[in-house]
């Protein structure tokens, strides 16, 4: 099995986006990507969109070598959309690639309204075959659907997926180890490698009591998982890559984000925002310019 993390918040963009080659089919996960549309009042850095516009390249030919898509949600960190910003993946990049395509989806009475307005652009955009609410087919596995964070009635569902030959892969997408039944899941699963989305430290509303149920959760899995992967809402502040480093410390296992996994430099570019600025001037009207193609992330 080869697994590639192609974006997530450690290397430089909002996603949890993977590509896991094994056997004879080819992967792909939540090929979507986002940049924080506005962060303390500041739109995305040039030096994001630099990144983004290299990450997005990727995703867009492993969308093109892919068996198998899977989208764990529909939420524009994680799929490409018809009504894109300048910063997301447009469906148009990728609607005349692979015709006929697996693409496999969480049941269709677990989609939100937006979620169905976004589904729905999407088929009619994408000559795919579509999969929705199936369990998979060996190596691929999918979970009923989680919650997206803590279990409430009014947040949305996530399909979690499981890849196995030698060994085994799961991707969980935005759990934010926020819901004790979903860790028991994973646990359940037997993962060798589990890339999942960790909390969001960087939102104060997150409470005490909710802050330490992800660290417990957080330990159970350092202690039961070879190689532990957790990126995405976590690495969106610096506060995140010190809770990470402090859970590898103590737990003594192979506890990682995204860009150690790939071995690549931490960027951390979202939780940087105010400092690009501070260093690298961005000239009045430059964000109205790009999104009209009159200006390029070039000298940046």
């Amino acid at each position: 099995m080869k697994i590639e993390i192609i974006g997530a918040e450690s290397l430089g963009v909002r996603g949890l986006c993977c590509f896991v080659a094994v056997a004879d089919q080819k992967i792909l996960i939540d090929p979507g990507i986002a940049l924080g549309f506005l962060r303390k009042g500041q739109a995305p850095h040039p030096v994001q969109l630099a990144v983004d516009e290299v990450i997005r390249e990727k995703i867009i030919q492993a969308w093109g070598l892919a068996t198998d898509i899977v989208f764990s949600h529909f939420h524009g960190d994680h799929v490409p959309l018809a009504d894109a910003n300048p910063y997301q993946l447009d469906v148009a990049r990728v609607a005349d690639l692979n015709l006929g395509v697996r693409i496999w989806t969480k049941p269709p009475e677990f989609l939100s309204v937006k979620e169905r307005k976004r589904s729905a652009a999407l088929k009619e955009r994408l000559d795919a075959r579509w999969y929705e609410g199936a369990s998979g087919v060996e190596p691929l596995r999918f979970s009923v659907p989680v919650p997206h964070g803590e279990k409430t009635e009014r947040n949305e569902r996530v399909m979690m997926t499981r890849i196995k030959d030698e060994t085994v892969f799961v991707h969980t997408s935005d759990i934010q180890l926020l819901d004790d039944d979903t860790v028991d899941l994973v646990l359940e699963w037997q993962p060798d490698i589990l890339l999942a989305g960790g909390p969001p430290l960087y939102l104060e509303q997150l409470s005490s009591v909710l802050r330490n149920r992800a660290w417990q959760n957080a330990v159970r899995l350092a202690g039961s998982v070879d190689t532990l992967i957790l990126d995405h809402h976590l690495m969106r502040s610096l506060e995140g890559l010190q809770w990470l480093d402090k859970l590898y410390s103590e737990s003594g296992h192979r506890v990682l984000c995204a860009a150690d996994f790939m071995g690549a430099p931490r960027r951390l570019l979202e939780a940087e925002r105010e400092t690009l600025y501070d260093e690298i001037p961005v000239p009045l009207g430059w964000h109205q310019d790009y999104a009209e193609g009159k200006a390029t992330t070039s000298g940046f």
